[in-house]
């Protein structure tokens, strides 16, 4: 497996990965994601070093993208994870765990302090996520508490608190 930064030309394919990965949940609808992807990809909030693809013999299977979020009054830097999304053939095979570590790890090499996701707790523990509460990181939405949560880089300093605020393109959902 090889994970890379996105190409210009992987768009489409990228857009084929999460309409697949999350079909399951919409069973009676079009996937989100593959919008949300765009939209985010043509917003001022994309950072192109923090969209990564996995290639498996030469065929895109994952994708991950982090954009700039903030957080509280002062609109402080902060990032958002998501979408990541998984071709079901893939899918527990260790693809989102590559591109985990590797958008992690890219993004404390940029010197950003924290990263922050609306995701299952029992699977983004294992990368260092925690509940955002624990950090002073409020969601925009309370009913996200439970599974909201944030992993500090190492440029994270205690300062990087308040009520985060996604990209404008989570909200246009």
């Amino acid at each position: 497996m090889l994970v890379r930064r996105e190409l210009p030309g992987d768009a489409p394919v990228i857009a084929d990965v999460h309409a697949e990965a999350f079909a399951p949940m919409y069973p009676d609808a079009t996937p989100v994601e593959p919008g949300l992807v765009d939209a985010l990809r043509g917003s001022d909030a994309w950072l192109p070093p923090l969209s990564l693809v996995a290639e498996i013999d030469g065929s895109v299977v994952g994708h991950v993208c982090v954009t700039r979020a903030t957080l509280g009054p002062d609109r402080l830097p902060a990032l958002g994870l998501g979408p990541l999304g998984v071709r079901e053939a893939h899918k527990r095979r260790g693809v989102g765990s590559a591109l985990m570590h590797a958008v992690l790890g890219a993004a404390d090499a940029l010197d950003e302090g924290v990263v922050v996701l609306l995701g299952h707790p029992d699977y983004y523990p294992r990368f260092g996520f925690r509940p955002a509460a624990e950090l002073g990181i409020e969601p925009e939405v309370p009913e996200w508490a439970s599974h909201f949560q944030a992993r500090p880089l190492t440029a994270y300093r205690p300062q990087l608190r308040g009520a985060f605020r996604y990209a404008a393109p989570f909200g246009e959902l």
